[in-house]
């Protein structure tokens, strides 16, 4: 666990913070597709992402979801820092995008970090502006861009945090996450197959312009 959290939070963290959170930190390992934080939960613990990545999804009161942001290894979620120092319910479901692996911190090591170390406060508040900032883009997406913009970037942004131009995804679940219908996503991913922007497959889609 150490070399992982070393390579991960190394640039960032001091050497006495990474033993501490190695100490104090347990691991916890998500498949692709797994719930790790759902709405309405108490949020006890914070999480650092050692590998993988995470979806960061809103849902509506008819249940439909929304896609705000993703997180990669070295990231944490501001908004899950708000629910562990608030004590409030969480207002945002984290789904495992693939296989994933976290060091869950205690809240009461958190505010401890906070006053102890400076490039824990740094991290923290870089974390809140960050996370602030794909949001705000995500506000501005949905606002100013047509939805074959929003499918194409979003398309990108899959295929960042996977590392990978090929997306393993169906085309229900790409209208889920960018909160449209499966018919609107199947034509508009047809419509950037002949733009040259993508190349579609029974079974993935790759990203040519990633």
């Amino acid at each position: 666990m150490r070399t992982e959290l070393e390579e991960a939070y190394g640039f960032l963290f001091d050497k006495e913070l990474i033993n501490e959170i190695a100490e104090s930190g347990t691991i916890k390992k998500a498949a692709a597709g797994v719930r790790i934080i759902e709405i309405g939960d108490y949020v006890t613990v914070m999480p650092l992402l050692l590998d993988g990545a995470i979806k960061i999804l809103r849902e509506d009161n008819d249940g439909n979801e929304l896609l705000i942001y993703f997180l990669e290894r070295g990231d944490t979620c501001a908004m899950t820092l708000n629910c562990c120092l608030g004590r409030t319910k969480s207002e945002i479901r984290a789904v495992a995008e693939n296989d994933t692996t976290l060091i869950m911190i205690p809240i009461s090591k958190m505010e401890e970090w906070t006053a102890k170390y400076k490039s824990w406060r740094n991290f923290v508040f870089e974390s809140y502006h960050t996370r602030l900032s794909e949001m705000l883009d995500t506000i501005d997406t949905i606002a100013f861009l047509n939805m074959d913009e929003r499918l194409m970037r979003y398309l990108r942004d899959k295929g960042k945090v996977n590392s990978n131009e090929i997306i393993q995804s169906t085309h229900q679940e790409i209208a889920y996450d960018l909160n449209t219908s499966r018919v609107v996503v199947s034509r508009l991913l047809k419509k950037l197959e002949n733009e040259g922007k993508i190349s579609l497959k029974r079974n993935n889609i790759t990203v040519i312009d990633l």
